[in-house]
């Protein structure tokens, strides 16, 4: 079942599962907060840019990025992805999941957001995996909107969640690459 906004402001409140929370939804810029049945989080002014050259391995991507402050956007090249981080911190319950989405106004224009599901008890800011799959760079904007997450709310409890198994993105503070 997914989970209206009553749930979410309710659960944001009480429990601190989206930390800073925004209760109603903003439409200035790329809107962002509690939609009718999500919540629209923000990207923050950090991000991590590939450096030249070099072969990308998802085992071990650390040492190809560099870290990058934005004032109030950031170019994304032609072709290319960068890492961003949500300026919320999540705590998900134990019995929600979670699916992401890129926002629509970013996808019309040719950027696609990767997120992973936040499983059962994640908790973290989120790294988000942003490409730019034109052949224009595009401007993409701190402090607004990035993508929506749908709360889903499980018949049972999970047996062992992402914190039982000690995940390696477990609270994670900063933008975090790939690693094993």
């Amino acid at each position: 079942m997914v989970k209206n906004d009553k749930w979410i402001k309710k659960m944001s409140l009480e429990n601190k599962m989206i930390e800073p929370f925004e209760s109603s939804q903003i439409k200035t810029g790329i809107s962002f907060g509690t939609s009718s049945y999500g919540y629209d989080m923000r990207l923050s002014d950090e991000f991590m840019v590939m450096k030249g050259g070099g072969i990308l391995d998802p085992k071990n991507s650390s040492g190809l990025f560099e870290s990058v402050k934005a004032r109030d956007y950031i170019v994304i090249e032609p072709n290319s992805v960068i890492l961003g981080k949500s300026i919320e911190y999540f705590r998900i319950p134990r019995d929600i999941i979670t699916i992401a989405f890129g926002k629509s106004t970013y996808a019309r224009c040719g950027i696609l957001i990767n997120i992973t599901p936040f499983e059962p008890e994640w908790e973290g800011f989120v790294t988000l995996a942003i490409a730019n799959i034109t052949a224009l760079p595009i401007k993409v904007y701190a402090n607004e909107g990035i993508a929506q997450i749908l709360f889903l709310k499980a018949d049972e409890v999970c047996e062992i969640s992402y914190a039982d198994r000690k995940g390696k993105y477990q609270a994670q503070r900063e933008i975090t690459a790939s690693k094993i």
